[in-house]
């Protein structure tokens, strides 16, 4: 596949006239929403050549996280690229009452697709915040383990979903072998029923690194006991990080080189953010940076006719403007270059599949690299 990056003074029709195509289909591949204001270094996806076949591109699952209320709009754009979709997030009180989510309406959407439905199981709470001591309570009893387990059993296969993710995070580290078990245990009740487990996995570089969020999360010990594990590798650059990509590669490259040591590729979805963040500069600690979509970052180059630079390391574009109140900011974002080269790092190491967080914004670039790199695995 071929990516133009803009230099000063070009238009869609030049681009167009170099390389054989026209402006409207440069206009429908890349979601361009003022087509007319094209920015230095903005990345473009070319079509693919007259004789390009899309039945052999190898194959990759591709998961999207969303909350229930994604715009339908979205979701039917985002559905043909889509292997599963993992709605967030499913929770549970200390006495094993499922706290259920309103996901009917998305789930009626995908009834007609041929997209799976993944639920989401976590220790999220009401507050917003991954609870340990709630977790805690779960790991460390059997009983109520298994009242939670029938009661998801039984939303699963009331409304359909194909597949179970558990998401713990910031377990106590007096819990790692208990999370195990429960791993364990859910995926040996849910596969009797037919249904797959998946684990989200933080980060991590090695096995005794140290951090409450990384602790618990046993690559090895969970690799083997679940269908599958979604590596969370996002985040470096967060609301409150200093400036700095979110999924910048040589970073993520470091988890998975750990992560094949642990757990066979196959098992693996490695995860990709569709988002970005923009800081005030210069940078006070503690400040918090304000999460912005991809298409919105490059209507915001566009806006402040500020060029948008590429960090050949971490694989991702970034940019520098100046608003009106002369308030200086910097924008990590990814474009078609970076999701370029996630997905071949994803398909360089033989994963199973990517995971999205989240597909709650649509990302044109994103799907029109995607489906000229590899085939969507659907499910039967």
């Amino acid at each position: 596949m071929t990516i133009y990056v803009v230099k000063s003074g070009d238009t869609l029709y030049s681009i167009s006239r170099e390389y054989m195509t026209t402006p409207s289909e440069l206009i429908r591949l890349n979601g361009l929403t003022n087509p007319e204001n094209l920015v230095a270094g903005q990345a473009l996806v070319l079509p693919p050549p007259p004789d390009f076949d899309p039945s052999t591109l190898p194959l990759l699952a591709v998961n999207g996280y969303s909350y229930p209320y994604i715009e339908s709009e979205v979701l039917q754009k985002t559905i043909p690229y889509l292997t599963s979709l993992t709605l967030f997030t499913y929770g549970f009180t200390p006495d094993g009452d499922i706290v259920v989510l309103d996901d009917e309406k998305a789930l009626s959407t995908l009834s007609d697709s041929d997209v799976k439905p993944v639920l989401l199981f976590s220790s999220y709470t009401e507050q917003g915040t991954f609870s340990n001591e709630l977790s805690s309570i779960l790991l460390n009893n059997e009983s109520l383990q298994d009242l939670v387990l029938e009661r998801l059993l039984a939303i699963m296969e009331e409304k359909g979903y194909y597949a179970l993710d558990v998401d713990f995070e910031y377990v106590f580290p007096s819990d790692k072998d208990a999370y195990v078990a429960f791993l364990l245990r859910a995926t040996t009740f849910m596969n009797e029923a037919g249904h797959p487990v998946y684990a989200a996995l933080a980060p991590k570089t090695s096995a005794d690194q140290p951090g409450l969020l990384y602790e618990s999360h046993d690559y090895f010990a969970i690799g083997r006991v679940v269908n599958k594990v979604i590596l969370m590798t996002y985040e470096w650059g967060y609301r409150y990080s200093a400036p700095m990509p979110t999924a910048p590669l040589n970073k993520v490259k470091q988890v998975l080189d750990y992560a094949i040591t642990e757990i066979p590729p196959d098992k693996i979805l490695m995860g990709i953010p569709n988002y970005g963040y923009q800081w005030k500069l210069p940078y006070v600690q503690g400040t918090p940076a304000s999460s912005i979509g991809n298409v919105a970052a490059v209507e915001l180059a566009a806006r402040y006719h500020a060029e948008i630079l590429f960090d050949e390391t971490a694989m991702v574009p970034y940019f520098y403007y100046t608003d009106e109140n002369f308030q200086e900011y910097v924008v990590w974002f990814e474009d078609a270059r970076s999701i370029q080269a996630k997905l071949k790092t994803a398909l360089d190491y033989g994963f199973y599949g990517v995971s999205y967080w989240t597909v709650m914004r649509f990302f044109p670039e994103n799907w029109a690299v995607l489906s000229q790199m590899v085939q969507t695995l659907k499910i039967p």
